[in-house]
């Protein structure tokens, strides 16, 4: 059996017993941005439920245009007024750089390297709040989340006046 076979399978299971959230908008007017890395189970680690949070990831859970489009539309269409950033500890985007990235991949792109989390993460939520078309957000977060021990640090916060 293949993995697409697989996956169909498991879905046939999911589709039978799935609990059903009618509404597209979070019920806790929640977005979060993480990595996409498979060691994060998002709503466990955050203590949610399905239909409560919009979860937007990519690559070191960076805010990148592609975040800035989706936040967009989260909080001007779905009602988010709160989002947090959460990046992990010994992600793949940590200590190296856009050059060495570039140059293993072979594509041409910002990776949106990490160097220091606490620094990324004062960044990312620097763009978050000055940016104009955001202006619904009332409150930004900044999360590092340790994949060995599951705990949370808690890095930035701000609070629209």
């Amino acid at each position: 059996m293949t993995q697409i076979s697989d996956l169909l399978a498991a879905n046939a299971g999911y589709a039978a017993a799935r609990a059903n959230v009618a509404d597209g908008r979070p019920s806790r007017h929640l977005a979060v941005v993480t990595c996409m890395d498979a060691r994060i189970d998002v709503f466990a680690v955050l203590g949610l439920h399905l239909g409560e949070a919009l979860v937007i990831r990519n690559a070191g859970g960076r805010v990148t245009d592609d975040v800035l489009r989706s936040l967009a539309l989260a909080s001007h269409v779905l009602g988010v007024d709160t989002v947090v950033v959460m990046q992990h500890t010994k992600c793949g985007l940590a200590g190296v750089t856009d050059a060495e990235l570039r140059q293993l991949t072979g594509a041409d792109l910002g990776f949106f390297s990490i160097d220091d989390h606490a620094a990324a993460l004062r960044e990312d939520v620097d763009l978050l709040t000055t940016t104009a078309y955001l202006r619904p957000l009332a409150e930004i977060a900044g999360f590092v989340y340790d994949v060995e021990s599951g705990e949370l640090d808690d890095v930035v916060r701000w609070a629209r006046s």
